[in-house]
């Protein structure tokens, strides 16, 4: 079994076989600038040691790998727009630099790209994973709207079983479906593939509460970024929900009244009441949770436990960050 860094160097070497036209410049252009963002590829390859825990990796996984890259930077165009984001990974967003119109056509493009890289895979699994790729893709777009919807209601009309919906939709699915395809390729069988998926998701959803975590509580020299901007935009993160669950009234009116204030006033005074909450404390546990169940649902899988160790790595490396 190859590690994170390895299989990530691997794909890394072929990721250029994914080839654009030149014209027109600006469309094309602005994918590949936003293509050349750095990130660590947890999907594609995720994917690919989804594939290595059953079988060498076949090519096909590489091509999925390509697949998956390209529709996650699909959602991040697309999101960026919604959000009306200026900064990803500290250069201005595809929309800002092109402009509104070019980001949602170059958004397009990379989803109709996943798709014909997809078509592109043996016959023999090709409409199992098509299946399973469009219905994430359905999902993903529920779990956005949901996210949406959030932003229009009051914190206490959204519950934190929404909030687990929402993200398991917006953002785990992807982790859940990119491992289940590479077990598809590497020829798991039915429960081999459904325990793959948990493994995927359920890491996802921890993931996910960390970064709400982390938004607050996180070093900001490590993260990169300012803590507690999710204070500051008021976002409906796990942390804000939980507190609006746990507060009696004269607490649920004083983060009512926090998130009025302004600056670093507004950051340090809902982190206070998240401490007197103990919702620090909470994250925690929440995000063991669901890493167990990730680990439970890959310990099931009746493979040499050397072929899981590199998974449990990549977990673990997920899941100790500081940005």
């Amino acid at each position: 079994m190859y590690s994170f860094s390895e299989i990530y160097e691997r794909y890394q070497d072929q990721i250029g076989t994914v080839e654009f036209p030149q014209s027109p410049e600006n469309l094309y252009g602005s994918i590949t600038y936003f293509l050349d963002y750095p990130g660590k590829r947890i999907r594609p390859v995720l994917c690919l040691m989804g594939n290595e825990l059953f079988s060498e990796i076949h090519p096909d996984s590489y091509i999925v790998a390509n697949a998956m890259e390209l529709f996650h930077n699909f959602t991040l165009v697309h999101d960026d727009i919604m959000d009306r984001s200026a900064i990803r990974r500290g250069r201005p967003t595809l929309h800002v630099k092109y402009g509104e119109q070019t980001a949602i056509l170059a958004g397009d493009l990379l989803l109709i790209q996943a798709y014909i890289q997809l078509n592109k895979i043996e016959p023999k699994y090709k409409g199992r994973i098509f299946g399973l790729f469009s219905e994430m893709a359905c999902q993903i777009c529920e779990g956005q709207q949901m996210d949406i919807d959030f932003e229009d209601r009051s914190i206490e009309s959204v519950s934190y079983a929404e909030y687990l919906k929402m993200i398991t939709l917006k953002t785990s699915v992807l982790l859940g479906a990119a491992a289940k395809i590479g077990a598809i390729i590497g020829s798991a069988n039915a429960e081999q593939q459904e325990d793959v998926y948990a493994f995927g998701k359920n890491i996802g959803i921890a993931f996910q509460i960390q970064d709400d975590f982390l938004d607050a509580f996180g070093d900001t020299f490590k993260m990169g970024k300012q803590a507690g901007s999710d204070i500051l935009e008021n976002k409906k993160t796990a942390l804000l929900i939980k507190a609006f669950e746990l507060a009696d009234s004269s607490q649920k009116m004083q983060l009512k009244e926090a998130m009025c204030k302004v600056g670093e006033d507004r950051i340090h005074t809902v982190i206070g009441l998240y401490k007197e909450l103990k919702v620090d404390l909470w994250a925690g546990r929440a995000i063991h949770y669901y890493t167990e169940i990730a680990f439970n649902s890959l310990d099931r899988i009746e493979i040499p436990i050397y072929k899981k160790e590199k998974l449990t790595e990549l977990a673990n490396s997920l899941l100790v960050r500081q940005s």
